[in-house]
C-alpha cells in the first residue's frame, strides 16, 4: 500500500505531467519556437557534457547519458517548464574523489540513492525551505554564477601539447578564435532585430559553424574535446556490493551530491519562475530530480541537476514550455546516435559566444548600482555570496549567506529590545517592553530592570513584544525570581497562553485580559513539561 505522501505525490504528477504539452493548446508558431529554442540548448549541451565528464573522470558518454537522461525526465515531471538540466561541474566535482578512491560503479550506486534522497526531500516538502534564501543571496549567487560560468569557458581557450598537457592558444589560433567569439555575439545581439523566427543564439551557432565548415577555418571544434557518437543507454545495475559497508561509503557523498543538486536546482527554479512570472514546484522538482537520477544512475550516467546557464539559453530563446526541454533531450540524443559527425564540427568558439551572452544576461548588473544605496549587511553578504560561488561552489555559498543573514538579522533584533517606564497614579512602576524577546535579546531584557530600586509593586506589558522561544521564557522566569527575592510584586500582562502554560513561577503573576495576544512559542519539550530551569 503506497503511503499518503507519495500517493499525493504521484496523483499530481499523474495529473499535470503533461499539462504545458497539451498539442490543442499549441499553435505551429509556438511549436516552431519551442523546438528551434531546445536545439539551441542541446547544441551547448554537448561540450559542457563532456566537460563535466572530463572534470569527473569518466567517459564523456556517462556525462552525455546524464545530460539526456535528467534532461528529459525533469522536462517532463519537473516543476518549472522551460527549466533545463543536465551534467553539472558542482556535482563533478563532488563525484571525482569517489571514482577514483573506488571506481565508476560505486558513483553509479551514489547516483541512485542521491535520487532517492531527493525524492525523499520532494514528499515531505523540505523545498519549500527554500523561500528562506533572501534576496542578496540570491544577487550574490546569480552574480557569482555568471563569474563562474566565464571562468568556465576560458578552458576553450587552451590546447593540447605534444606531451599531453594543456596550453593557451596564441598567435593566429587565438586571434581566430577571438573573432569567432565576438561574431558570434554580435549575431545574437543583431538577430532579433532582424527576425524572431530563429532563436538567436541558434542562428549565431549556425552562422559561425557555416562559415568555419565552408572556409576550413582551423579552430578547435567540438570533436576534439572526445567523440560523441554512441548508442541508446543500457540498463545496467551498479556492480557494487550490497553491504553496510558500501552503504558507509556512498551515503556521505550521495548526501552531499543530493543537498548541492536541489540548493541549485531550487535556486534555478526561482530565477526561471522570477523571467516568466511562475511560482510554486519546488516541492515537485525535488521529486522530478530525485526520479531523474535514480533512473540515470541504472542507466551509466553521472546524474545531475538543474543548469541555470543552459535555462538562460532555453528561457531566451523563447522557450516557455516543457516541450523545449523535451525537445533539448531528444536533439541531444540523435546527436549520440546518428549526428555524431556534423556536431563534431561546430567550432568551440560559436559556443563560448552563445555562454559569454549568456553571462551578460545572467549578471545582476544592477546589483553594482545598488551597493552603496541598501543596508550594509545586505551589501556584505551580496559580496560574500559572489566571492564564495567563484572559490567554492553554489551550495557552500548559499549556506554561507543564509547563515550570515539569519545571524545579522538575530543581532538587529537582539538590539531592538527596550522598554518605556513610567508610574501610575497607585506608585506602580510599568515596563513597556518593545521588540522581540528571543535568545538574542535575552540579555538585554534582563538589564531593562532595577529590581533593587523598583517599587513594591512592577508591572511588565508585553503588548508590543512578542516572547519567541525558550531563552525568553526563562529570561521571564529569572526576572520573576529577582523581584520575589526583593520582596516586591511582579504582574505580566499580554503574554500568549502559551506563555501562562509554559511559564512555571512567573505564571502565577500573568494577569489575564482579553486582550491576551495568540501566538505560538517556539519551546522544545522540556519546556512544555514544566521543566524549566531555575531551580523550580
Amino acid at each position: 500500500m503506497i503511503s499518503t505522501p507519495f500517493a499525493a505525490f504521484a496523483r499530481r504528477v499523474a495529473s499535470d505531467a503533461f499539462s504545458n504539452v497539451r498539442i490543442t493548446s499549441l499553435s505551429p508558431a509556438r511549436v516552431r519556437t519551442e523546438v528551434l529554442s531546445g536545439l539551441t540548448v542541446a547544441l551547448a549541451l554537448v561540450p559542457e557534457a563532456v566537460a563535466f565528464a572530463f572534470v569527473a573522470d569518466v567517459h564523456p558518454l556517462v556525462g552525455l547519458y546524464a545530460a539526456f537522461i535528467v534532461g528529459l525526465i525533469t522536462a517532463l515531471i519537473g516543476g518549472r517548464p522551460g527549466m533545463i538540466s543536465g551534467a553539472t561541474g558542482a556535482l563533478a566535482v563532488v563525484m571525482v574523489s569517489l571514482v577514483a578512491a573506488h571506481g565508476v560503479e560505486y558513483l553509479f550506486a551514489t547516483v541512485v540513492l542521491m535520487g532517492i534522497l531527493q525524492i525523499l526531500a520532494g514528499v515531505f516538502r523540505l523545498g519549500k525551505f527554500i523561500r528562506l534564501v533572501p534576496h542578496p543571496v540570491m544577487l550574490g549567487f546569480v552574480n557569482g554564477l555568471a563569474i563562474v560560468i566565464f571562468l568556465a569557458q576560458l578552458t576553450q581557450f587552451q590546447v593540447p601539447t605534444w606531451w599531453g598537457g594543456q596550453e593557451w592558444m596564441s598567435g593566429q589560433t587565438l586571434a581566430m578564435t577571438l573573432g569567432l567569439v565576438a561574431l558570434t555575439m554580435a549575431l545574437i545581439w543583431l538577430v532579433p532585430k532582424v527576425t524572431t523566427v530563429i532563436p538567436a543564439p541558434l542562428a549565431g551557432i549556425g552562422i559561425v559553424a557555416a562559415i568555419v565548415i565552408a572556409f576550413g577555418i582551423e579552430v578547435p571544434r567540438v570533436g576534439d574535446m572526445a567523440s560523441i557518437e554512441g548508442g541508446l543507454p543500457d540498463f545496467h545495475v551498479p556492480m557494487v556490493p550490497l553491504t553496510l559497508e558500501t552503504l558507509q561509503i556512498i551515503f556521505p557523498y550521495a548526501l552531499i551530491l543530493a543537498a548541492i543538486g536541489l540548493i541549485e536546482s531550487l535556486l534555478t527554479l526561482n530565477l526561471v519562475g522570477e523571467i516568466t512570472g511562475e511560482r510554486g514546484g519546488a516541492s515537485k522538482e525535488c521529486v522530478a530530480q530525485g526520479v531523474a537520477n535514480t533512473v540515470t544512475g541504472f542507466f551509466g550516467g553521472m546524474g545531475g541537476c538543474a543548469m541555470i546557464g543552459q535555462s538562460m539559453i532555453n528561457v531566451k530563446s523563447g522557450g516557455r514550455m516543457r516541450l523545449s526541454g523535451i525537445a533539448a533531450a531528444l536533439f541531444l540524443l540523435t546527436f549520440i546516435l546518428v549526428g555524431s559527425g556534423l556536431i563534431e564540427q561546430i567550432p568551440l568558439a560559436a559556443l563560448v559566444g552563445v555562454m559569454f551572452m549568456v553571462v551578460i544576461g545572467t549578471f545582476a548588473w544592477q546589483s553594482l548600482m545598488i551597493l552603496r544605496r541598501i543596508p550594509l549587511t545586505d551589501a556584505a553578504v551580496m559580496v560574500l555570496v559572489t566571492v564564495v560561488t567563484v572559490l567554492e561552489d553554489l551550495a557552500v555559498a548559499v549556506v554561507v549567506g543564509v547563515i550570515v543573514s539569519a545571524l545579522a538579522y538575530a543581532w538587529s533584533n537582539a538590539t531592538r529590545i527596550r522598554a518605556k517606564a513610567y508610574r501610575t497614579p497607585e506608585g506602580a512602576r510599568v515596563y513597556q517592553i518593545e521588540g522581540p524577546l528571543f535568545f538574542g535579546s535575552a540579555a538585554g531584557f534582563a538589564e531593562l530592570f532595577s529590581p533593587a530600586s523598583d517599587p513594591k509593586t512592577v508591572i511588565v506589558d508585553f503588548m508590543n513584544s512578542r516572547v519567541a522561544d525558550q531563552s525568553a521564557l526563562q529570561a521571564i522566569e529569572a526576572l520573576a525570581q529577582k523581584y520575589e527575592a526583593e520582596g516586591k510584586t511582579l504582574q505580566l500582562r499580554h503574554l500568549s497562553r502559551d506563555c501562562h502554560r509554559l511559564l512555571k513561577r512567573a505564571g502565577q503573576l500573568v494577569v489575564d485580559a482579553e486582550d491576551d495576544p495568540d501566538y505560538g512559542i517556539a519551546a522544545d519539550y522540556g519546556v512544555r513539561t514544566g521543566a524549566l530551569g531555575g531551580g523550580h
